[in-house]
């Protein structure tokens, strides 16, 4: 093997030790069959993963600083990832910018707008809140609309929720459809957002598809949506009791479709 190789073999090992101390953090943050939870073990995982250049680190560790109120440790940690390009680091110091006592939403959108651009759906979202409450920068619906519509297409539930509310309100920042509203209030219901199952339950039930709208009142029901219990007890007044179990229990077995967080 040549030198240069050997050299460039060598300068891994740093990274290929950190992402060791990455998988341990989180088999301690979280447990398993062989090893019993340790918040204390995982942030020292994660902290040396951080040392070692490891932005994943960088940022499970910061995550951990900012739960136990450790954050302006949280922040250096999120700003040192976020300097490196990581996107999750770039959104979450923009959070941080958002939540701290002193908060500087400019610099929060700075941050978000790096992260956005990368592709990255939760600072979507976040950038489209602000862009929304122009808060941080000047406020435009139409910006604001485009961000949440490119965030619910990259899987976020908030924003598909969002992105109905533009499509069927005149100022909403899109075009006026209807029908995309229904098609993306119904994809964040699925997704297992509380609101969109009962707007998507009530345009149900109104449409006079009872036992679909059933299904989404339920579980807006469930989640503490009291406006959809109206609704929902005047369906299950005008079933037969057999048609009512079979209704019930397949929102028992119901499970929303996975999500980006």
């Amino acid at each position: 093997m040549s030198s240069v190789c050997a050299q460039w073999r060598k300068s891994l090992n740093p990274l290929r030790e950190a992402m060791v101390l990455v998988r341990w953090g989180k088999r301690f943050k979280h447990g398993d069959c062989k090893i019993k939870p340790s918040q204390e073990k995982a942030l020292d995982s994660f902290l040396r993963g951080a040392d070692r250049g490891s932005a994943a680190a960088m940022v499970d560790a910061g995550l951990m600083c900012w739960e136990m109120g450790r954050k302006e440790e949280a922040k250096r940690l999120y700003a040192r990832a976020a300097e490196m390009g990581y996107p999750a680091a770039q959104c979450n110091l923009g959070l941080c910018y958002l939540q701290d006592n002193e908060s500087k939403p400019e610099e929060a959108v700075k941050w978000f707008y790096r992260a956005a651009e990368s592709g990255y759906a939760r600072a979507q979202y976040n950038l489209g809140l602000c862009l929304h409450k122009g808060r941080g920068t000047v406020c435009s619906l139409t910006d604001a609309a485009i961000w949440y519509l490119k965030a619910a297409e990259g899987g976020y539930v908030r924003a598909m929720y969002n992105a109905s509310l533009c499509y069927s309100d005149v100022e909403g920042g899109l075009n006026r459809d209807l029908r995309r509203a229904r098609m993306w209030m119904k994809r964040a219901a699925d997704h297992g957002h509380s609101k969109a199952q009962l707007e998507h339950g009530l345009d149900l039930y109104y449409a006079g598809d009872l036992i679909k709208a059933l299904l989404y009142l339920e579980l807006a029901t469930r989640a503490g949506e009291n406006a959809a219990v109206n609704a929902r007890d005047s369906i299950l007044q005008g079933l037969p009791q057999t048609s009512r179990d079979l209704a019930l229990l397949s929102v028992d077995k119901w499970k929303p479709i996975n999500s980006v967080k």
